[in-house]
């Protein structure tokens, strides 16, 4: 998602509909939604919207360096968020839509910044990968969060 009107909106759906929901929203390399939100006022403003019905949030489509300077430990909104698909490019959207290769980044460093990202996101439990990634990404992912929960 790229705005909070059409997540609250979904959002608001879902709840009719009965049906669970989670909601992953993208981020530019300011850290912010394409909209300009914040993603704790991106997350307070759907859950406010929709009765608080998303059963958690994501982040997707946006590398660890893009956003990770603006998880507050202990913010209370930084519990809502579960999951993260991180891209392995340190490129911006329209640098990426521009490019004729595709950059891969380090699965190894990739790995590491999740492990560093789990202290801030406490309840982070779904994972996997966005532009650039691949099997081998996810594979480092796994190994540095399992040395982690050791």
């Amino acid at each position: 998602m790229n705005y909070v009107d059409e997540a609250a909106g979904i959002a608001q759906v879902a709840r009719a509909a009965k049906m669970p929901l989670a909601v992953s929203f993208t981020l530019e390399t300011d850290g912010r939604l394409p909209s300009g939100d914040s993603l704790g006022d991106a997350i307070a403003r759907t859950d406010d919207l929709s009765g608080g019905h998303p059963s958690y949030y994501m982040i997707n489509c946006a590398h660890p360096s893009h956003f990770e300077r603006l998880l507050e430990a202990g913010a209370p909104w930084t519990v809502r968020v579960r999951g993260l698909r991180a891209n392995a490019s340190r490129r911006s959207h329209a640098e990426l839509d521009e490019s004729t290769d595709l950059d891969a980044g380090n699965p190894d460093e990739l790995g590491g910044q999740y492990r560093a990202l789990r202290p801030l996101l406490r309840n982070l439990s779904v994972v996997g990968g966005c532009c650039g990634t691949d099997h081998r990404h996810v594979a480092s992912i796994c190994v540095a969060l399992a040395e982690q929960a050791r």
